[in-house]
Order: structure tokens, then C-alpha cells, then sequence
């Protein structure tokens, strides 16, 4: 017997899912009054465990949800047959099929073979593991930031920015993992700019509570701090419009900003001493998890300038470009130990690629559990590195006295 066109289109999605040539399936032509424009059907590895995302695009927001093969069967079955989607297409290894609804009132179905594979099996896994860190969180902030058309595609001019978020996240997911997520989670980003690693963030952290189905649903609050009135504007603007009523932005500096107890606390590429004054005020909250990328290390630069010491090392800092690259690497040096002394397990990495910018340094300190008493074994090293280059004071140690 003769399968009827949406059986066919089905029947054809559940080998493409079985065999893993599936690359993606678009519902699209919506007739529904609701603002339900279109549904993306991809599969992913969730914990080990195959399953197909869908993403349910609407005008002003996107919502996800995972499925087995049979339950997406019957999500995208029902879809079609009570005609609330004209049209579907699939996208496999080798072949394209489309399924319409044509004006002689039926379903017609017609499919084209590619010539070669687009993506082998394994190049497929490997990418889907890859890019799944934002690709599976909610990404309708990248289209409202100008870095994506409405289908999603990211614009050629935003490719390097596309790629530093992925990396931002990638970088922090580990750490992340390492949080309860079974409570609120607190996030201040100092210094959010324009808001693409805070909005990034903020998705990336809604989608790991939503993945590890907490009966208590915890909630994110990431609240940005920029001094510039018109970035926060824009920025509380676009939360608005992406329906994220727990992202927030507010103006001001890193010293004025009163902060309680975090979970989490961002400072990226604050100057100077901003960065320590970031790093204070995790430690002063208690935040859990302290993540720095620090820029423009003059305080200690101007240090090592007013008190020389002659030493077997003296020829490292002789010539300006060695100082100060020298007094970027004791400024960190010493931050790293002094959050080791306050209970924190720092991991140091690199944030952008060196053909960008040689400011490429991020820190992580994650809080340990236990720890009973202050190492006081930080604090003879960092005595011993101070005498050793002439350094008179480091202002986070004069922040933290």
C-alpha cells in the first residue's frame, strides 16, 4: 500500500534520524493566530542521549523543547495533518525532501539527491557537540544585537564576535557545571558593554537549569553594570524584547555598585586596577564563582619603574616592552594567590586568540566547599615575589587589609 505524502515525509525523517544523516527539518508557513512562526527540528546529545531539539520560533522569542524519535514524531505529525504548517523540508546527508500543501487542496512531496554527502557521520557529531553550547540555548538575542538574520544565520561581519562568544562559554562551562544549580542563580557582569557576553551568559545559564530539571525551577538574575547611560538603555531595551524579565542593566561603576551575595561574578577587561576592585567585590560577596579578564596593568608596572631592584632577572625588565609585559604577569600572579589565600582554586586561559589582542588573559576562581583556615602559604609567596621585583604594594592586597 501506498504511504500518503505526510507518512512518506515521516517515514523518511524517522530513517534519516536512525541512520544519523539527519541535519535539520523546518516546519514553516505558519497558519496559526498564535506568533508562532516556525519549528526547527535538530538532533543533539544531551547527557550521552540522542534526542531531537526543537526550537519553536515566535516573532519576538524562541522556546525549546527535547524529544525522543516517537515523541517528535507525533509533535511534527500533528502539525501537518491538522494543517497548522503548510510546508516542511528535511535536510539529511544525501537527500532533500519538501512537503507542501498545494492550492489543489492535498500534500505533494518531492525530493532532490545531493550529488556528494554535505557532512560525514562523524564531522557531524563532532561539529554538533561543538557549536551545541549555544545553539541549543535560546539565541533570539543574537538576532536582536545585529548578529543574526531572522532565520538565524549569523552575519559574515559578525563572524569573529560569533566565535568569542562560543568561546566565552566554552571557556566557562566547566565552571559552570561546577555551580548548584538547584538554587537562584546571582550574576553581575561589571562592565557589560554593549552585552553580548552578558545576554550570552544569561541564555547559556537558563538553558542549563532547564537541562537539569529541577523540581524547584531556580531562577537566573544576571543584572550588567555599564557606566554608559545609552548602552544601558540599549541593552535593557533588548531584554525587554527578548522577554527576559530576569536580565537587567544598570548605571555604573565597578567601585559604586553595591553588590550582596553572588554566585557569580564577571569583570571582563577592566582597566588597571578595576580589576581589582572586581575581584574585591566577589570576594566581599562570597561569590562562588570570580571571572576576570584583566587589562592595562599600570599599577604594578609603575611599581617595578620607582623602586629597581638589581637582581640575577634585572635584564628582564631593562627595556619598556619586557616591563611591562613582566608586570602583567606578576599583577595576575599576585591576584591568582590572593584569591588562593580567600579559599579559591583559580584556572588561568587564554580569552582571545594573540592576533587580536595581547590583553587576552581570563582568570577563574572557583570557592572551594572547606577550606578552615586562610593559606597562609599564598602570602609568603606573594611577600617573596613583591621583594623580589621591588614592589612596595598591589592594591587588591590593599583592598582585601
Amino acid at each position: 500500500m501506498r504511504l500518503d505524502p505526510i507518512q512518506l515525509f515521516l517515514s523518511t525523517f524517522k530513517d534519516s534520524v536512525e541512520f544519523q544523516t539527519l541535519v535539520k527539518l523546518t516546519l514553516s508557513k505558519s497558519q496559526l493566530s498564535t506568533e508562532l512562526k516556525n519549528i526547527y527540528v535538530k538532533p543533539v546529545l544531551i547527557k550521552n542521549e540522542f534526542k531531537l531539539s526543537f526550537t519553536y520560533r515566535f516573532k519576538t522569542n524562541n522556546r525549546f523543547a527535547n524529544y525522543s524519535i516517537a515523541e517528535a514524531i507525533v509533535e511534527i505529525q500533528s502539525y501537518l495533518e491538522e494543517l497548522r504548517f503548510l510546508e516542511a523540508n528535511l535536510i539529511s546527508d544525501t537527500r532533500v525532501v519538501k512537503l507542501e500543501y498545494v492550492k489543489s487542496n492535498r500534500w505533494k512531496i518531492t525530493e532532490n539527491k545531493k550529488e556528494t554527502i554535505l557532512i560525514h557521520k562523524t564531522d557531524f557529531l563532532h561539529n554538533r557537540e561543538k557549536k551545541r553550547l549555544l545553539t541549543d540555548s535560546d539565541t533570539t538575542w543574537m538576532h536582536n544585537l545585529g548578529l543574526t538574520n531572522e532565520e538565524g544565520e549569523v552575519f559574515k561581519r559578525s563572524q569573529d564576535k560569533y566565535k568569542q562568544i562560543n568561546h566565552y562559554i566554552e571557556l566557562l562551562k566547566a565552571d559552570i557545571e561546577s555551580l548548584n544549580l538547584s538554587k537562584d542563580i546571582h550574576v553581575m557582569d561589571m562592565g557589560s558593554g554593549k552585552g553580548y557576553l552578558t545576554f550570552a551568559l544569561y541564555s547559556y545559564l537558563n538553558y542549563k537549569i532547564q537541562t537539569e530539571k529541577n523540581s524547584d525551577e531556580p531562577k537566573v538574575f544576571v543584572k550588567g553594570v555599564e557606566y554608559r547611560a545609552d548602552l544601558v538603555d540599549f541593552c535593557n531595551k533588548t531584554a525587554e524584547k527578548c522577554k527576559y524579565t530576569h536580565l537587567s542593566f544598570i548605571k555604573g561603576g565597578i567601585v559604586d555598585t553595591p553588590v550582596n551575595e553572588l554566585t557569580m561574578l564577571v569583570a571582563l577587561h577592566a582597566c588597571d586596577t578595576a580589576t581589582d576592585d572586581a575581584i574585591f567585590k566577589g570576594i566581599q560577596a562570597n561569590a562562588d564563582l570570580i571571572v576576570v579578564a584583566p587589562c592595562c596593568h599600570k599599577q604594578i608596572r609603575r611599581e617595578m619603574g620607582k623602586n629597581v631592584v638589581e637582581n640575577e632577572v634585572s635584564p628582564l625588565t631593562r627595556h619598556g616592552i619586557f616591563l611591562e609585559r613582566q608586570a602583567e604577569m606578576i599583577t595576575d600572579t599576585i591576584r591568582g594567590l590572593l584569591l588562593e589565600y580567600y579559599g579559591y582554586s583559580i584556572r588561568v586561559m587564554q580569552f582571545i586568540s594573540d592576533e587580536h589582542t595581547p590583553k587576552n588573559v581570563m582568570i577563574s576562581a572557583i570557592k572551594k566547599k572547606d577550606y578552615p583556615n586562610k593559606n597562609s602559604d599564598a602570602k609568603e609567596k606573594i611577600q617573596k615575589i613583591k621583594t623580589y621585583f621591588g614592589i612596595q604594594t598591589h592594591y587588591l592586597e590593599e583592598l582585601l587589609s
